[in-house]
């Protein structure tokens, strides 16, 4: 359930060609790709991870302080949705650089809308999972997941509001750039 290492390489050098210096992270499990961004952050850099485990937020917090990167990092344990709700009133509007979305599945348009209020023009939102193993390409399968990531793949396709891309880099991410 965690990204794959090439995930985790992308999602640093992503962090590293914007130059974010702050950074959202809806759903963060065992922490990895928050680290693999962490990482590529400068000094004064802040990565805010969000996810509405406490236990998984245990292990997150045991991998940062391992990584060294605990002190770049700020968890908001709930609701992503409510959580990037009170990242807007706390920094406004275009204040972040980055946000990277990795949880619930059939709230990625919820998630994606809220994060590009948050994320800055030129920024970037990265959307984890848009492959979804193979699942939405085929006809047959037909669960809530799988029909709400092919929402979201549909609707993101044609959001004249950002540049986008997918690549097929484990099980798929979609880069968003906001215009």
């Amino acid at each position: 359930m965690q990204v794959a290492p090439e995930q985790g390489a992308l999602l640093g050098m992503m962090v590293e060609l914007t130059d974010a210096k702050r950074v959202v992270e809806i759903g963060t499990y065992t922490g990895y790709s928050s680290i693999a961004m962490a990482l590529a952050m400068r000094e004064g850099g802040k990565l805010y991870a969000c996810d509405r485990s406490e236990e998984s937020m245990e292990v997150a917090r045991r991998y940062w302080k391992e990584a060294g990167v605990e002190g770049k990092i700020e968890e908001r344990i709930g609701d992503a949705r409510v959580t990037v709700l009170d990242l807007l009133q706390e920094f406004g509007e275009d204040s972040f650089d980055l946000g990277f979305i990795d949880a619930d599945k059939r709230a990625y348009k919820e998630y994606y809308e809220g994060l590009l209020k948050l994320v800055r023009r030129g920024g970037l939102i990265i959307v984890d999972n848009v492959l979804w193993y193979g699942k939405v390409a085929d006809p047959e399968v037909q669960d809530k997941q799988t029909d709400a990531i092919r929402e979201f793949n549909e609707f993101v396709t044609n959001d004249e509001r950002v540049t986008y891309t997918m690549v097929p880099v484990g099980d798929g991410l979609s880069l968003c750039r906001k215009r």
